[in-house]
């Protein structure tokens, strides 16, 4: 008799309302040929990124214009609100955690002022990737299209 062993499964659901897009999509070479990792993107209606999963906070730049997170499988998710945005060097941004804090999926991180990153020339889209892609067994993207933050499911990953 031969045991089966299911492969671990970890649901992210949307860091923020507005419309999903996939990554090629997003105007920075970086993210849109995935040298940062694997995911989605999203462009924002409203100015709240929350934690896709429950985990730890990894890193949070003094600029507070990205997040880290280690979810409990080992999966490591880098946020990162909008393109260019580290060069406003914090104006905009409030950090709602610190690195080393325990969040649960859905609770708010960073706040972000949509209208004066927008006036400065920011471009929003805001990308979630894995960057510890060797942990990813498969990943399955929603469908671009509207999204809630921490109520729709963007991505599900099977982990290797």
């Amino acid at each position: 008799m031969g045991l089966f062993f299911r492969k671990t499964k970890v649901t992210l659901l949307a860091p923020l309302t507005g419309t999903l897009v996939s990554l090629d999509q997003v105007p920075d070479k970086a993210f849109a040929q995935k040298m940062l990792g694997d995911g989605v993107a999203v462009h924002p209606e409203k100015g709240e990124l929350v934690a896709p999963c429950d985990g730890e906070v990894s890193y949070v730049p003094d600029t507070a214009h990205a997040i880290a997170l280690t979810e409990a499988h080992g999966l490591e998710i880098l946020l990162h609100v909008g393109l260019n945005t580290v060069e406003q060097q914090g104006t905009g941004f409030k950090a709602l955690v610190k690195s080393g804090e325990r969040v649960k999926a859905g609770q708010p991180l960073i706040l972000f002022d949509r209208e004066k990153l927008e006036a400065c020339g920011c471009d929003l889209s805001t990308p979630m990737v894995i960057t510890n892609g060797d942990k990813v067994g498969k990943m399955e993207k929603a469908q671009e299209g509207p999204v809630q933050a921490g109520k729709d499911t963007v991505l599900t990953v099977t982990l290797n």
